[in-house]
C-alpha cells in the first residue's frame, strides 16, 4: 500500500477479526520472551504463520504506541526545492527523533510525505510542533495519522 493511501484508525478489540487478535497474542508472547520463535507463538495461539505474517506490521496494541511516545503525521506538500529538508529541520529542532519518511512521487507539482516520529525527547507541546509545521511555505496540509504522545 503506498503512503499516500495509508490511513490508521483506533478501533475497538470486539471488532478486530480473530486473526488480528491472535497475532497480537503471539506479538506478545514473543516480546515478553515465553516462546523462542514465530512458530512456537503461533502454534500456541491457535494461528498460522501466514496469517501471523499478514498482519504482524499492521496491528499495535494501543498501550505500544504510548508507551513508545510514537506520532504519526501525513503531509501534502508543493514540490518545491527545501520544503521536505526545512519541514525535517522543523521537526528535529522540536527535539523529535524521525524514525520512518515515506514519500510519494509529485504529481502535478504535489507529494505526499509521512512522517512517523519518537517524540520522547521533544521540547515543544505537539500543538506548537503542528503550528510550526502548518507554517512552512508550501506545506499546504498536516495531519495527524497516529499518535501515541502522552
Amino acid at each position: 500500500m503506498s503512503a499516500k493511501n495509508e490511513k490508521f484508525y483506533l478501533v475497538s478489540e470486539d471488532f478486530l477479526p480473530d486473526g488480528m487478535k491472535k497475532t497480537l497474542e503471539a506479538k506478545k508472547l514473543l516480546e515478553n520472551h515465553k516462546v523462542d520463535s514465530i512458530h512456537e507463538a503461533t502454534r500456541q495461539v491457535g494461528l498460522s504463520r501466514s496469517v501471523f505474517y499478514k498482519y504482524r506490521d499492521a496491528v499495535f496494541p494501543f498501550q505500544h504506541m504510548v508507551k513508545e511516545h510514537m506520532i504519526t503525521l501525513f503531509f501534502h506538500l508543493e514540490d518545491q526545492t527545501g520544503v521536505l529538508s526545512h519541514l525535517l529541520s522543523v521537526v528535529a529542532q522540536a527535539g523529535c527523533n524521525i524514525l520512518t519518511i515515506h514519500q510519494t512521487i509529485p504529481i502535478q507539482g504535489k507529494a505526499n510525505v509521512t512522517l512517523s516520529l519518537n517524540t520522547n525527547g521533544m521540547t515543544i507541546e505537539i500543538d506548537q510542533l503542528l503550528y510550526n509545521l502548518k507554517r512552512i511555505d508550501f506545506v499546504n496540509q498536516v495531519e495527524i495519522l497516529s499518535s501515541g504522545v502522552s
